[in-house]
């Protein structure tokens, strides 16, 4: 038995393409359970029926055993497959940078919002299906005290990897793009975090009325990159844009460094994807295409992955059809 995207519910989807089996692996998060879950494609069109059990969030580590982990993505790296995964523990609470005062309100429902204990982490395995194993149990990849998600692997011209993720505005207002670099083992930072960008730059505000901005939410989800033909280096990464009276509506957008450094600087560009989805990845099919996958129906009972073509259009990517 097969089934399409549109028949399965799937947050923040990761498509890894696997050549020894000529095969696609979806990854997303479980809606209830503690545990990712893959689906399996070979042209992307009919996927398995039955997902496979890939992770599975262990007793006895910094984080809730019972709480379902997010956004989870499968890199290969020197050999092996690597998960990146947010996990959580929602009884402890963070500090917040500037005390109390400083406490986010949610723009949606007013309700007080309080910054938990929130990291990737990183656990690996010989194969795409799993089973994956954490590399280390006592804490995230990022700093313990950072509120922080959405962790994917960047490796530099240099061979060094980096983890990319993005910091919560929940505990710091201005969500943050942020870069930690890896042992050469992926199993801890190398060193301190750096700032890549603020979510309050998002070109997408700067082109909105005043009338139409709001303080709140300046979100950071999602990021992930690619060396462009120039030499430039492009982020996809998702955030919210603000409807005024009706709301806000989450969408795709762009940022580059021109110089291709990490460190940047990063210019905002514009949205790629809107109409209430992102949380983007890119892939390419084992023809040569570029694709994009998100979800579409953020905050509603039906989330689905969504695929689209795209092309490296000058500074950035343009979508096909």
């Amino acid at each position: 038995m097969t089934q399409e995207l549109d028949d399965f519910w799937a947050h923040d989807p990761f498509i890894l393409p696997f050549p020894a089996e000529r095969q696609y692996y979806l990854y997303t998060a479980s809606r209830t359970d503690p545990v990712v879950l893959a689906y399996r494609s070979s042209d992307l069109v009919s996927w398995s029926d039955e997902a496979i059990e890939v992770f599975r969030v262990p007793e006895g580590t910094w984080a809730s055993p019972t709480e379902a982990p997010w956004a989870p993505e499968v890199h290969e790296h020197q050999g092996r497959y690597y998960l990146f995964t947010t996990l959580h523990d929602s009884s402890r609470e963070l500090e917040i940078p500037g005390g109390p005062r400083f406490r986010a309100v949610s723009d949606r429902t007013g309700t007080e919002l309080v910054p938990t204990a929130r990291g990737t982490v990183v656990a690996v395995a010989d194969h795409p299906a799993g089973p994956f194993e954490l590399l280390r149990t006592d804490a995230p990849v990022a700093p313990a005290e950072f509120m922080t998600l959405d962790g994917t692997l960047f490796v530099d011209d240099d061979g060094a990897p980096w983890m990319v993720y993005a910091h919560e505005w929940v505990q710091i207002f201005d969500g943050t793009i942020e870069a930690v670099p890896l042992t050469a083992d992926l199993r801890a930072a190398a060193g301190d975090p750096i700032l890549l960008f603020r979510g309050s730059e998002a070109r997408l505000l700067a082109q909105l009325p005043p009338s139409a901005r709001t303080r709140m939410p300046y979100v950071t989800d999602g990021p992930q990159l690619r060396r462009l033909p120039g030499g430039a280096l492009l982020m996809i990464w998702a955030t919210y844009r603000p409807l005024g009276d009706e709301g806000s509506e989450y969408v795709e957008t762009m940022a580059i460094s021109r110089g291709g450094a990490l460190t940047g600087p990063w210019e905002q560009l514009d949205v790629l994807v809107d109409g209430n989805a992102g949380h983007g990845m890119l892939f390419e099919t084992f023809e040569g295409r570029l694709m994009l996958v998100l979800h579409r129906g953020m905050n509603t009972p039906r989330v689905r992955a969504e695929l689209h073509e795209v092309v490296e259009d000058g500074d950035g990517l343009r979508l096909l059809g």
